[in-house]
């Protein structure tokens, strides 16, 4: 067996080193011993981070071992009687189950940062002598190749077939669209909403929005979301002194989206457009906002989904009807029984959202004969239950007696319009909607 050179310091990826740090602490020196797992996994954290110079014992026994602000490490020698033991254990693993594990964690006398270092293969090792008297590399080295081999094939049929579908997306793009004449199978209350979208014959795009983990605070948020979140005086922000958040917002409190990041409504919601589309033969292109630009959504049918899209500001403009403004609905022209605002609502306990609102916005695109849907929640939740709306026949056809009753000779539903629809939400689970307001949109 080849033996091994004292490990030496080389670059190593995040990756490889939390990789090598999952194996140890999942070992069985580690899995059931939970302060000894916690010791090494918070140091490790912290060197990973950079921070290994401000580890001390003082800090792990407040962190690790909950001893107190008033922890005196020269009374109490439980880090440095732990930290003993830890380089034991990190020996131990690495002579039985990690004795082949090229990455090695290892934990020096006197520190407390651990140290991620790669194992060099002695390429010097004592040759075996095969029966033709040359020398063959040892099993390890003959292991460590094929391996090496192994990871260069299957990258390679990886970049082959990525290739061929790069190539085949793009001659499918290239294509002429065949024409599809399909809004006939439609019932009447979904082909007055989806026949522009299913006549044309031209793939619809669907723009989904890429959320970020904090997002700005805004009155649409409960007062404990804003307590919880970090205010930065905008002052301190200059570099976003020209964008319309600077002039709406009076200061600049960023709040977790602990639901909104992981943006399950929209992919619901994506399920639903797609499974609609599928049913009548058609596929749509899928892109998110932040890698699509203006001609591509005036190039043809598009569906906005979310509120958190990059393009939901920018396009949606109806100074007549509804608008979004700090986070609320807010409404230009109150009709009878309709409120100048609709804000979201949570329970005063739990925080959680309880109650949403959604947009559901057609209006013309580069020419009237394309449509540009919006699907707008102003939490995750209401969009889809937006999404799920406009996929729904009988939802549909609520919605199209409304606007009918609406239209100049009650007969024909318009073309452009919009609809407020509030969605009760419950463990972050959005139900059944119900029809708030709907007009007609005069474009």
């Amino acid at each position: 067996m080849a033996s091994h050179n004292p490990p030496e310091s080389d670059s190593l990826t995040l990756y490889e080193k939390r990789s090598e740090l999952k194996r140890v602490l999942e070992s069985r020196y580690f899995a059931k011993a939970p302060k000894r797992r916690r010791f090494l996994e918070f140091t490790s954290e912290q060197a990973l981070l950079g921070e290994e110079d401000k580890l001390n014992e003082y800090l792990i026994g407040v962190e690790v071992y909950q001893r107190g602000v008033d922890f005196d490490p020269q009374q109490d020698p439980i880090v440095r009687v732990q930290a003993h033991e830890i380089r034991r254990l990190l020996r131990n693993y690495y002579e039985e189950e990690g004795k082949d594990s090229l990455v090695r964690v290892e934990l020096h006398p006197g520190q407390y940062g651990p140290v991620f270092k790669r194992v060099k293969i002695d390429s010097e090792a004592p040759a075996v002598s095969s029966q033709q008297g040359t020398s063959s590399p040892s099993a390890y080295a003959r292991l460590i190749s094929q391996w090496q081999y192994a990871v260069m094939v299957c990258l390679g049929l990886a970049c082959a077939a990525l290739g061929f579908l790069f190539v085949r997306e793009r001659d499918f793009a290239r294509r002429p669209a065949e024409p599809r004449v399909v809004a006939a199978a439609l019932p009447e209350s979904e082909e007055w909403f989806w026949s522009p979208f299913l006549e044309g014959g031209s793939q619809p795009l669907v723009v989904v929005p890429t959320p970020p983990v904090l997002r700005l605070g805004t009155d649409g948020d409960s007062p404990q979301t804003l307590k919880d979140g970090y205010t930065i005086p905008k002052d301190k922000m200059p570099q976003f002194r020209d964008t319309f958040h600077f002039r709406e917002l009076r200061s600049f409190t960023f709040v977790p989206t602990t639901s909104d990041f992981t943006g399950i409504g929209e992919t619901v919601g994506l399920i639903d457009l797609s499974r609609l589309f599928t049913s009548h033969g058609m596929m749509i292109r899928v892109k998110t906002s932040r890698l699509t630009d203006y001609s591509e959504i005036q190039g043809g049918n598009t569906i906005i989904l979310g509120g958190g899209n990059a393009w939901s500001n920018r396009v949606f403009v109806n100074p007549t009807g509804f608008y979004v403004g700090k986070g609320v609905f807010k409404n230009n022209a109150p009709g009878p029984g309709e409120a100048g605002a609709y804000a979201p609502r949570f329970d005063p306990v739990t925080n959680r959202l309880t109650q949403d609102y959604a947009l559901i916005l057609m209006q013309p695109n580069h020419t009237k004969r394309e449509r540009l849907l919006f699907l707008y929640g102003l939490y995750t939740q209401g969009t889809e239950a937006a999404a799920e709306y406009v996929t729904n026949a009988e939802r549909l056809a609520e919605l199209r007696k409304r606007l009918v009753a609406a239209s100049s000779d009650k007969k024909t539903p318009p073309p452009f319009f919009e609809a407020l629809i509030s969605v009760p939400v419950e463990n972050y689970v959005p139900g059944a909607a119900s029809l708030v307001a709907a007009r007609i949109t005069p474009y």
